[in-house]
This record gives C-alpha cells, structure tokens and sequence, in this order.
C-alpha cells in the first residue's frame, strides 16, 4: 500500500479535506507552507529531535511483558512505553512538533482542546517552555473526570476555559477551539491534538507521531531480529495509533486499531465512529462520524475521555475501507478488566485509552503461537484516571 497520502487537496481517498469557513483557509495555506519549509529545513529537524530526546525523554524503551505473556500462555507481549514520556503521554510528541512550527511563524499564543486532559497538559507543558500564552478549551463534564489535569494547565501558567454546550466533552471543546482560533487567527495558533481537523491537521499530526513506530521498528528488530506479528493500538482520534502504524504501512505486519465499545455497541452507548459511524463532515474533515437519522452528530459515550470523540482521523477511515488496518472495540468494562490485569501483573497503570488496546492485545495473544509476537501502544499512564477508577472499582483491587 502506497504511504504518499494525502494527496494535494489533503485527502485520503475520498476522506479529509478542508471544509472549513472561508476566513480560515488562508490560515491553512499558511500553516501548510510553513510546515512544507519547516520538515525540509536541516535546522528545525535538529531543533525537534533535540527537544524530543532532552526535553520529552525520547527515545521510550520497548518493554517485554513477561508476566503477562506467562500468564496468557500464547504470544509474547512487548509495550511501547509512551507512559514515560515527560507529562505521561504521547501526546508532548506534537505538542513540541506544534509549538516549535508556531514559534517559527511568529505566533505567540496557542489554543487547544482537550478530552482525557493528557493533549491539554502537553499544550500547557509547552506554551511555558516555549514562552507562549495558552488557552486550552475542556468539556465540563471531561473536567469533572480529570480535575487533576485541570490543575496541572493550570499550575503550568494555562487558561483553562469550561464549555458547557453539547455533551460537555471533546466534540464541543473542539468546537469552541476553533471558534475563538477563526477570530484570533492573527496572532494564535491551533495546536491540534490528534490527526482530525482540516488538511493540513491529521498530516501534520502523524508526522510528529510516527517517531512512536519508527523506534518501535527499529527496536524491535534489535530484539527479534523480524518485524511483530500484530501491532494493536487505541484509536480515539487516532494520533497514537496513526504513529505507531504508518510506519508499518508497507510492512507484512497486521494492524488493530481499537475504539471505545463503552456500554456496548448495541446499546447506543459507545464511541466506536467505525463500526457504526457514516460518512459526513465534523471539525473540518470528511470522515467517518457517529450521527443519527436526521444526520445530526450522536453523542459519544466512553468512560475514557481521551476516546469519547464522534469522529475518527480521515487517515483511519481510508485504512479501514481499504482494508489495511483491522478496527474492533472493547467496552469499559474489558478495558477496566485488562487495566487492573496489567497493573497487578507487570506493576504498570495503564490510561483507561491504553486499555483498550491491551484488552484486545490479551484476547487475540491466547489464540496465537509462542513464537509470535504483539507489540501494544501504551499511548499514556493512568495516575490521570485513578479518580474515574476509584469511582468504578470502589477503591477496591
């Protein structure tokens, strides 16, 4: 499968695109040309690597889950720990990637959205670092379930702005970014925070993730000698699963990607854009997207904020009707399942969103060979989620 998209008016396939108001078009113009010189020019590849090694603790080890892999009695396990990452997630990879290309345009503020919390600390980590003002929108009800998060914007110098319309999370903050980046254009830039949104958005964003599978090959064929069996990955938005895969794209290697199954997918209750979502246009893109009959967006469900999102990165909707990439779902209570069965057997929280990768990571390592391998995207940690899971769980183990 060819790796050249998107192509010159951003899709992929028939997905992606710019569909966007007329003010904001010759934003994006301008963000894609500076990106065009910046991922050309020698000195800010130099200056990204350097931030991502000494400031975000790259290069993150590829672990071998013995435990688990002991215990499940089929192929072996290994996880990618974008949990070690400074600010405990993948998402500080674009988060610097976007704060040095704003810096490059002269722009002196940034304006996010954020679900799970993780993308709005990243922006809050690196407006600070890089001297820039920041305003990162939030769902009440995503505040409600990360108010740690909230106060880590907030001690890092962050405003952080509730939105109460809609459902209260990712989808309407998104919205309200958006909003305030059409009438402040000049001066701010929007730091997306997954591959959706308008061309350039969901390329931009995979190229600053793809660091995550192009270590995670090189690693791996360290220890191995071959390439895994099976990569699998959580996809919300999809910036973790997009970055771990894309490098892959070529490779004889099969590719999972998992959506939040929530309460179950027959009961309505769910985020699972692929399985059950039409084509249509959210946030600037064509792309696969929950609605209901008259076509107006339905409302996510997921006890993970960080995959609580009615639509899907254009990318993943073109993998999935090619066929390259194998979309599932796991419902909270398998990923509650997999998180409390990895914590108590290698020692490690996984983010709620992580979890779903590993429920399905667990089930499809019992029906294969020892001699097979499966390499799970950790895409964060989940101190952020002890609140939600001492609410589900009881405190209890």
């Amino acid at each position: 499968m060819s790796v050249t998209l998107p192509n010159e008016k951003g899709r992929f396939g028939q997905f992606g695109g710019k569909f966007v108001p007329e003010t904001l078009m010759q934003a994006l113009e301008e963000l894609e040309s500076s990106l065009k010189d910046a991922i050309q020019d020698e000195l800010f590849k130099s200056q990204l690597e350097e931030e991502l090694h000494q400031y975000a603790g790259r290069t993150t080890p590829l672990t071998y889950a013995e435990n688990c892999t002991s215990e499940l009695g089929g192929a072996k396990i290994y996880l990618k720990r974008e949990d070690l990452n400074h600010t405990g997630a993948h998402k500080i990879n674009n988060a610097i990637g976007q704060a040095l290309l704003a810096k490059r345009m002269g722009k002196h503020k940034i304006v996010a959205e954020t679900g799970a919390g993780q993308h709005g600390v990243a922006s809050a980590t690196v407006a600070a670092r890089f001297g820039l003002e920041c305003k990162v929108f939030m769902g009440e009800e995503d505040m409600r379930r990360q108010a740690l998060n909230v106060f880590r914007m907030q001690l890092l110098g962050a405003e952080v702005v509730p939105v109460a319309s809609g459902s209260k999370t990712l989808k309407d903050a998104t919205n309200e970014a958006i909003r305030y980046w059409v009438s402040n254009v000049e001066d701010t830039f929007y730091l997306i925070g997954s591959v959706v949104g308008p061309h350039p958005y969901p390329m931009m964003v995979r190229e600053f993730q793809r660091i995550i599978g192009d270590e995670t090959k090189k690693q791996f064929l360290e220890v191995d000698g071959k390439l895994p069996d099976l990569i699998v990955a959580c996809v919300g938005g999809g910036s973790n699963a997009i970055g771990m895969f894309f490098p892959f794209i070529e490779d004889d290697v099969s590719l999972v990607g998992v959506e939040a199954a929530g309460k179950g997918i027959a009961t309505g209750m769910h985020a699972a854009t692929i399985a059950k979502g039409r084509l249509g246009v959210i946030h600037g893109s064509m792309t696969y997207l929950l609605q209901n009959e008259a076509g107006q967006i339905q409302e996510p469900y997921s006890i993970s904020a960080g995959l609580d999102y009615p639509g899907i990165g254009p990318e993943h909707a073109y993998l999935a009707e090619t066929g390259r990439v194998h979309y599932t779902s796991a419902t909270d209570e398998e990923a509650l399942n997999a998180l409390k069965f990895l914590s108590q057997t290698e020692g490690i929280i996984p983010a709620i969103e992580s979890a779903h990768a590993l429920a399905e990571a667990f089930k499809r390592a019992k029906e294969m060979d020892k001699n097979e391998s499966i390499v799970v995207c950790l895409s964060g940690r989940g101190d952020k989620d002890v609140h939600t899971l001492m609410e589900k769980m009881g405190g209890k183990s």
